[in-house]
């Protein structure tokens, strides 16, 4: 992604419905006080999560893969930004946190080149607290994309195996919608220009990913927006995501951030088999099921696991 900036716009879209979703996923075995920053007594882990929607499914996934090996889990679902999340971390308030390892670079260090998610991982673990570790990424991301309408791909036979060098000669057709910053960023139209080559009939100033892109890319008010990879919006209106081989908008894998002396290894390795078995289309669906269907995300942790062998 996605860049921290991108990750804080994720937060304001989805807020809302975290603040719902709270209520209702990890609900066994809550604290009160997400802030807190009590340790848990003996062999517990906490397991937290930001604040949307994603990250506390992600969290619930977490927790309920330990509990599938007799681990004892209390959960600080809703908490905050990343700069609560990495305080309450350091201090072993928290044990586990769903992070995306291109995202959490940025915040540990703007400046620094994301060229490829082995890369971002080795930087970042050079640039931890160092009781603070990286376990293994999965190849899930939820990071900037360039998305087409269900219209658009129609029309010029684009699909979700096409990449962004096909629109090359086809952009100067197409509106492009984004957030104000999407216009003058190298994430944005001057990468797009200088990566790809692609140069668009005109850019309509909007919101990031949020439901006025949404609205116009639905509308075909522009044919092209920058749309979150797993935004279930793409489910509902049948975007059409480009790919991007040149990986112009980094790399925002989830992976696990974790208090060192707080996991026991059985709970490494079975972050580790979590995020072997989760990938982009995997967690899109998973989001549209809690974002689009309603479903109680703990209910829906606890299916994934099951379907895919991670439940006991």
């Amino acid at each position: 992604m996605t860049s921290t900036a991108s990750r804080s716009r994720s937060i304001v879209v989805l807020a809302a419905t975290a603040a719902l979703l709270a209520g209702c996923g990890s609900s066994d075995d809550e604290s009160d006080n997400p802030l807190a920053e009590d340790k848990a007594s003996g062999d517990t882990v906490v397991v937290g999560s930001n604040n949307f929607a994603e990250s506390i499914l992600l969290a619930d996934i977490y927790g309920e893969a330990l509990k599938a090996k007799g681990i004892k889990v209390t959960y600080k679902p809703n908490i905050g930004s990343r700069e609560t999340t990495y305080g309450l971390l350091k201090n072993g308030s928290i044990t586990v946190l769903p992070e995306y390892n291109g995202s959490l670079l940025a915040y540990l260090d703007p400046k620094a080149e994301q060229k490829s998610a082995d890369a971002v991982n080795a930087a970042v673990k050079t640039k931890l607290d160092k009781k603070l570790t990286l376990l293994e990424s999965s190849p899930a991301e939820d990071k900037d994309s360039v998305s087409i309408n269900a219209e658009t791909a129609e029309k010029y036979d684009l699909t979700g195996e096409s990449t962004l060098a096909d629109l090359k000669d086809i952009a100067p057709e197409l509106v492009i919608g984004g957030s104000p910053e999407f216009q003058t960023r190298q994430q944005g139209l001057l990468g797009l220009k200088d990566v790809y080559g692609l140069e668009f009939k005109s850019f309509k100033a909007l919101d990031a990913g949020g439901p006025l892109t949404q609205a116009a890319l639905t509308k075909n008010t522009v044919q092209a927006a920058d749309i979150f990879t797993t935004d279930p919006t793409i489910t509902k209106e049948k975007f059409v995501v480009l790919k991007d081989p040149e990986n112009l908008f980094g790399f925002a894998n989830v992976t696990p951030l974790v208090y060192k002396s707080g996991l026991p290894q059985e709970g490494v390795d079975a972050l580790n088999e979590v995020s072997a078995k989760l990938d982009t289309k995997t967690l899109l669906d998973l989001d549209s099921q809690v974002q689009l269907e309603n479903k109680d995300p703990l209910d829906v942790a606890k299916d994934w696991l099951k379907s895919v062998g991670l439940d006991g």
